[in-house]
């Protein structure tokens, strides 16, 4: 999630072909239309896929969806890439409620002060929380993530005609930028949508297949909707088995707007990204930790490491096998032998990070 979208100039992908000499040749000449392109290799790759689609099977249904699904695909990587290094969060809840609804004006609140923060708001561009996320950041300071439906298809009026507005067909596709161009989520009370964008974004980091960002679950004062969500988590899931005792950390609930910024703030205080280097991992951090900190994460965070594959060790600069930094990469780095299971207690981990 909002991580920095550099290339790895170091590693070349393995040259694939079409299997048909004269279509490689015409994808070759395609390719050097753009001498010299750093990612001409990628793009090289997507024209050899997209030519067997000829001999794959495939329906015409088939060739619309992948054909549909790419063309959004680069038309979003085109709006979002001008904000690469803007933090953005993603705002999550019922298309249902209205202004008069305490939880509408909570959204519009908490969406100016993360914006008046330097952040931008990413929302499904609907009506109720997305449109009061686009009302509180502004116009400005928004991205509104459409999706064309026989009902509440219509963008809302604080982002339509936006160039940060972005119509897909598809909800895979919505939901890849939701939460690969988002350093935090915030959810509101909301029906199926909002809990499936919920529990998709807790699959993500705790398989993985995202980076831990802070996942807020923001209620009313005294509302018990998200309450009884964690009640749910702690009493069913937890419990029975269902997830590790550390995966509960990757929510937290609040029920005011100023926790609800503070968990997201907070998140990037010293913490700044991470990354898989193969058979480590990298936290990139703004301040060194002293040998103190770094000895009681060794104690404490033990369970994260393969075992006898080393300990926590600091760096500074550009780890060997990171991509090169970019501008805005902060200067050090924790490194450690990193299980790949127990995302939950890195969760925890970042939280110390956080304390330095």
């Amino acid at each position: 999630m909002g991580t920095a979208r550099s290339a790895d100039r170091g590693r070349r992908l393995r040259r694939r072909t079409t299997g048909t000499a004269e279509a490689d040749a015409l994808i070759e000449s395609i390719v050097a239309l753009r001498p010299g392109h750093a990612d001409a290799d990628l793009v090289r790759e997507m024209l050899v896929t997209s030519f067997k689609f000829f001999d794959s099977g495939a329906s015409r249904g088939d060739l619309k969806q992948a054909s549909t699904a790419l063309r959004e695909l680069r038309y979003a990587t085109k709006v979002f890439a001008p904000f690469e290094e803007v933090r953005k969060v993603t705002m999550f809840g019922s298309a249902r409620i209205g202004p008069g609804d305490p939880s509408y004006a909570m959204a519009v609140e908490f969406s100016r002060l993360v914006a008046e923060a330097g952040w931008m708001v990413i929302t499904g561009a609907g009506p109720g929380i997305m449109q009061a996320g686009n009302e509180g950041a502004g116009r400005d300071r928004s991205f509104g993530v459409n999706i064309r439906l026989p009902f509440e298809q219509t963008a809302n009026p604080a982002i339509v005609g936006s160039p940060r507005l972005v119509t897909f067909r598809y909800f895979f596709v919505r939901k890849l930028f939701f939460v690969k161009e988002s350093h935090a989520i915030v959810l509101f009370p909301g029906g199926f949508g909002t809990l499936d964008e919920g529990f998709e974004v807790l699959t993500l980091i705790q398989t993985g297949k995202t980076s831990p960002v802070p996942v807020v679950l923001l209620d009313r004062p005294g509302g018990d909707y998200w309450k009884r969500f964690g009640e749910f988590v702690d009493g069913v899931l937890r419990q029975r088995g269902l997830v590790s005792p550390e995966d509960t950390s990757l929510i937290t609930i609040v029920d005011s707007v100023d926790k609800a910024v503070h968990q997201v703030l907070h998140f990037y205080r010293n913490f700044h990204s991470c990354r898989h280097l193969k058979d480590r991992f990298l936290v990139r951090m703004h301040r060194r930790p002293s040998e103190e900190h770094l000895a009681a994460v060794a104690r404490e965070f033990a369970p994260l490491l393969r075992p006898g594959a080393g300990t926590f060790e600091v760096h500074e600069g550009r780890a060997r096998g990171e991509d090169p930094p970019m501008p805005f990469h902060p200067p050090w780095r924790l490194i450690f032998p990193f299980d790949q299971r127990s995302y939950g207690l890195l969760r925890r981990l970042i939280d110390r990070v956080n304390e330095w």
